[in-house]
């Protein structure tokens, strides 16, 4: 049976990561029959998105292959008919992001773009952008599915599953990164491993990792310890204790550096502040120099220097997700799915990130049941956080936006928590109408 051929509608489609979309999605046509790719931005992006589609038409040229590329300002035009949304935007741009992330760092706190109180302004800047797209989606492809990659993705995701009727599936390439870090300390390729993956996003766990059949979860924990590489450009790599490994008998996330060594992260982020500057300043300077190679009329290609990003596996991670959907190949793959009593000490309508089975339906979460009383308290907490925010972000509710920082675990008492917030009201002042009323 010949199957029609896609519409990829992208949602942030001026991104610095497009290039990388792009691709993969030429390296996957003989699955992946993509026969349109429209990027779409909003006006302050202009620039970025035109560059994006030149360089998108010149690797499409390259290839040789037939896709119609357009790149516009009209959201509705680019969602009507598509097959994909996929979402990679940011609310305010990378000058919001600097701001999250300074802010809590003058209280002493972990200023970072997705976790603690940094993740809650983005959300709540983002979450009303989104349920605005599902609107659009709902009424113009209410087929579509809708692949999310806008941080903080977990809590994106969650606000979507409730307030909304579309398809979606939140995505990160965490996962994706620490399978082919696991592989590369134990020598071996990234199919021949199997994990057991269950958590949040960027709270995610590897409960078990499993090679030709055995159990190799000690020696994975135990090479960590020892220092082997277990981090991404984004994050600091600040060394794993091998005794808090051993004890945790599970491999965190590179994010869990946040949580579990606050003091040296807290401390890293102060001393960058003051040098290089934050990671939204550090990560302007490649936008721009990344921007300036895009416009090269004789590149045609991914440039490597797009690695220094932070993005690295972006496009294996969604479009192995399309190939799973479009093809119902009923792989696994980890994602943020609804729990629906996939951990058992979460709510069922709680979005996590776990490995999961994709076909055609989407995806479904492989059961992991009770975990360890080491994780369940951290992550019941976080959950917490997140369920707040959403709230706060959807109804602009002041109370819940408070009792959200004051449970996040990175902010230490209710009075920072309080600063901040307002802190953050003031500053996002154009993005936030929902507490403006």
């Amino acid at each position: 049976m010949t199957k029609s051929p896609l519409k990829l509608a992208v949602i942030g489609g001026g991104s610095s990561y497009t290039p990388e979309l792009v691709e993969g999605v030429l390296k996957r046509l003989d699955r992946v029959p993509v026969k349109e790719m429209h990027f779409v931005d909003v006006e302050a992006g202009q620039e970025k998105l035109d560059i994006i589609k030149a360089l998108t038409q010149r690797m499409v040229e390259k290839a040789g292959v037939d896709i119609t590329i357009k790149a516009s300002l009209d959201r509705r035009a680019a969602i009507k008919g598509a097959d994909f949304v996929m979402t990679q935007f940011r609310v305010g741009g990378l000058q919001a992001r600097a701001n999250d992330e300074r802010i809590p760092l003058k209280y002493d706190v972990i200023g970072q773009e997705t976790t603690g109180p940094g993740g809650f302004a983005k959300a709540l800047r983002t979450i009303p952008v989104i349920l605005d797209i599902c609107k659009d989606i709902e009424e113009l492809a209410p087929n579509a599915w809708m692949l999310n990659f806008t941080n903080p993705a977990g809590l994106v995701t969650e606000a979507v599953q409730k307030y909304s009727k579309v398809k979606t599936i939140g995505l990160c390439n965490v996962p994706v990164s620490m399978k082919m870090m696991i592989a590369e300390m134990m020598d071996c390729l990234p199919e021949e491993l199997s994990l057991e993956c269950a958590g949040l996003n960027h709270l995610l766990w590897t409960h078990r990792v499993w090679l030709g059949g055995k159990d190799v979860t000690a020696d994975v924990l135990k090479k960590v310890g020892e220092g082997a590489n277990f981090s991404m450009k984004n994050v600091f790599e600040e060394p794993w204790d091998p005794a808090f490994l051993k004890a945790l008998g599970a491999i965190p996330c590179p994010y869990h550096r946040y949580f579990y060594q606050t003091g040296a992260m807290l401390a890293e982020e102060k001393e960058s502040a003051l040098s290089e500057g934050t990671r939204a300043e550090q990560v302007m300077k490649t936008e721009k120099e990344l921007f300036e190679l895009y416009q090269n009329e004789n590149l045609a290609e991914k440039p490597v220097q797009l690695e220094k990003r932070g993005g690295a596996y972006y496009s294996d991670a969604s479009l192995n997700l399309v190939d799973a959907i479009y093809n119902d190949l009923k792989t696994i793959h980890v994602v943020n799915v609804c729990n629906n009593g996939t951990i058992a000490a979460l709510p069922d309508d709680a979005v996590i990130e776990c490995s999961s089975v994709v076909g055609s339906w989407g995806a479904r979460p492989l059961m992991v049941g009770e975990l360890s009383p080491a994780v369940i308290g951290l992550l019941g907490q976080v959950k917490a956080y997140e369920q707040l925010t959403v709230e706060a972000a959807v109804f602009g509710d002041y109370d819940k936006g408070l009792m959200a920082l004051v449970n996040n675990p990175l902010v230490p008492d209710i009075s920072k928590a309080k600063a901040i917030f307002d802190d953050i009201l003031k500053s996002n002042h154009d993005y936030l109408p929902q507490f403006n009323q």
